[in-house]
């Protein structure tokens, strides 16, 4: 029933975004697992691979700037499981072209096997793990040997292909140079038409314009071009102001627990993508999640809010770095230049909770509010999952607040995020609502293999390690694309889903 309303709905309304082949998705291999009766049993018997060892306290110091942080990947890299790929062809020119979806089968994390792999190989960041194999194939694990299988070539999270698809098409075909063009002619504007701007930035902003697209829609920038340079120069230096006026307090009595939060919290933010170990760039988020803390005393620092700096910083960072930006090392870059980065990604940081602060004040009603209006949506669109859920005892909480509070940065690789967050910043109340109808998409996009778990832990492991490494533009538009679906048809019309 709820494929024959898909199909209707798009044949009905050609207007709206996108009508998409239907995909097809291979089944997903069952895990076989001992049945846990309750959340309980099944919290106790795995690891949060967000999880670092109390030993971190000890190492915990209130000194300004530390030099360096020591890569917290162990306890991220624990809980990755690699799976037996599924038989693919050796060549991706190979892949049928009407194929939209890559096998499902491939853990989020299959691309690093070695804690080491995350760091340096010869004395430098490698620029995938595909590098990182060939620099340490000496120092291989017994696993690793045994796995003769060939795999699926590994696709850097954040690098230049954030802008491809997964197939690693061409990044710029003739359509793609139009609506650049496109973008840049509403730019140049003396004043931007904003409304304009969405409706374009909705299916993908180009790389070339995404750091200022996302000033302006952000509201970070005004409209007028003539008053950008003024704003800029104007909101850096207060950023810069707060830094000088309260950093120093991280070590008072009455901040030291944030910060110590917030220290202990940085080296979990994207453990597998060396970038962000770098000490530069911790250091940087420390001050930008400290300041932002202490100036919003109603909800302070909450675990989570540091993930939501991070597609900020890489684009901004990508206006300065041609190269592959999941590797580049940020202290090369001038010293004003970073200071630059670092201010408009507290600002942006700043518009997008301005928007979302009660999924962080006590008791972070927002979420509640959040996934429940998510289990009745779902109870409407797909009772069969819904019963699914009842019968096994699975608690939308259990696995969607992760989704609410880290607007499913968890679940999908970075390229993917930022690509997630142009149709975000594109819609109104993008990250507030919008975000409902794209987590219930993602929820019907493994419907075939949550259907096939039969236990509780089954579907606990599933729903927390979505396979989605390979994910890219293609699987996010589908994506999108059903979320707004889902929004037309639910938004206006509330009481389609209330009980």
């Amino acid at each position: 029933m709820a494929t024959d309303n898909r199909i209707n709905f798009w044949r009905r309304n050609p207007k709206v975004p996108g009508r998409y082949p239907k995909d097809t998705k291979p089944k997903f291999n069952n895990l076989k697992s001992k049945k846990a009766c309750s959340f309980h049993e099944f919290a106790c018997s795995t690891n949060d691979a967000w999880d670092i060892d109390d030993e971190e306290d000890e190492n915990f110091c209130g000194t300004p700037f530390p030099a360096s942080f020591a890569p917290s990947v162990e306890d991220a890299t624990a809980s990755v499981h690699n799976q037996k790929p599924r038989h693919q062809k050796g060549d991706a020119e190979s892949a049928l072209p009407h194929s939209l979806t890559p096998p499902r089968n491939e853990r989020h994390g299959l691309q690093k096997d070695n804690p080491s792999e995350c760091e340096r190989v010869n004395g430098k960041f490698v620029k995938s793990s595909s590098d990182a194999d060939l620099n340490t194939s000496s120092v291989r694990s017994p696993l690793q040997k045994q796995q003769s299988l060939p795999v699926r070539p590994i696709i850097p999270l954040v690098a230049r292909i954030s802008d491809q698809n997964a197939s690693g098409a061409p990044p710029m075909t003739v359509r793609e140079k139009s609506r650049l063009d496109k973008f840049k002619q509403l730019l140049a504007s003396p004043n931007t038409d904003l409304e304009e701007l969405r409706k374009h930035s909705w299916s993908g902003i180009p790389r070339e314009v995404r750091p200022i697209t996302w000033r302006l829609l952000s509201g970070y920038l005004p409209a007028n071009k003539e008053r950008r340079e003024l704003v800029l120069k104007r909101k850096r230096e207060e950023y810069f102001g707060f830094i000088e006026q309260y950093y120093h307090s991280r070590t008072d009595e009455h901040y030291k627990d944030t910060y110590r939060q917030i220290h202990i919290d940085i080296p979990r933010t994207n453990p597998l993508i060396p970038l962000f170990q770098q000490p530069a760039v911790q250091e940087v988020f420390e001050r930008i999640l400290f300041i932002w803390a202490i100036r919003h005393p109603a909800s302070g620092y909450v675990q989570g809010i540091n993930d939501l700096v991070t597609p900020f910083f890489v684009v901004f960072l990508s206006e300065f770095v041609t190269e592959d930006v999941e590797n580049f090392d940020v202290a090369a870059l001038p010293l004003e230049t970073q200071r630059n980065i670092e201010a408009d990604s507290f600002w942006c940081m700043s518009k997008l909770l301005d928007g979302i602060q009660d999924n962080y004040t006590f008791a972070q009603p927002g979420i509640q509010n959040k996934v429940k209006a998510l289990e009745e949506l779902v109870s409407r669109i797909d009772a069969d999952i819904h019963n699914h859920f009842k019968k096994y005892e699975v608690e939308y909480l259990q696995f969607a607040f992760r989704w609410m509070n880290n607007l499913l940065m968890r679940e999908l690789p970075l390229r993917c995020t930022i690509r997630l967050w142009d149709t975000y910043q594109a819609e109104a109340e993008g990250f507030s609502h919008f975000h409902l109808y794209v987590c219930a998409a993602f929820l019907m996009e493994w419907r075939k293999e949550i259907l096939c778990m039969a236990d509780f832990q089954s579907l606990l492991m599933l729903l927390q390690n979505l396979p989605t490494i390979h994910w890219g533009n293609e699987e996010v538009g589908l994506l999108l694309a059903e979320a707004y679906r889902l929004k037309y048809m639910f938004a206006d019309a509330p009481s389609h889903y209330k009980r």
